[in-house]
């Protein structure tokens, strides 16, 4: 495992420790409040979009909920409109990238098994020509 997917798993790990809410600050609530520097293409008062540092397709755009939810095992009840907001702003998203009749690709990873390595809820948008597999766990 790399240097910063071992990080981000510790600090995962650390943020679920006892059920908590969120142990600490994550990377994704600093580019929330402007704290680092990102590409960020969309904000309003319940996301924050911007682009991936480390893009896997021609266009990758995290998609976060601005309430830092450790995991989807982590959402209440009063979460569904924010939630459900995610999904409005991915669709605005794939109109502006000219990609919402083509195609594109919404992941939402849960827990260090489901792949999810920072602990704040976040939406992959992954869009631009034909896109692969689908990332069935290896054997």
């Amino acid at each position: 495992m790399e240097r910063r997917a071992r990080l981000a798993h510790v600090i995962f790990l650390i943020g679920l420790e006892g059920n908590a809410k969120m142990a600490e600050t994550t990377i994704f609530t600093k580019i929330i409040n402007h704290e680092i520097p990102s590409e960020i293409i969309y904000h309003d008062d319940l996301v924050t979009a911007f682009k991936d540092i480390a893009p896997k397709a021609e266009h990758h755009i995290l998609i976060v909920t601005n309430k830092p939810i450790p995991t989807v095992s982590n959402v209440e009840p009063e979460d569904e409109a924010m939630l459900g907001h995610l999904f409005i702003v991915a669709k605005k998203i794939a109109t502006d990238l000219g990609v919402k009749d083509s195609g594109y690709r919404l992941i939402v990873n849960c827990g260090p098994d489901g792949g999810q390595e920072v602990p704040h809820i976040h939406m992959h948008l992954l869009a631009g020509g034909k896109l692969g597999g689908l990332g069935f766990p290896q054997k």
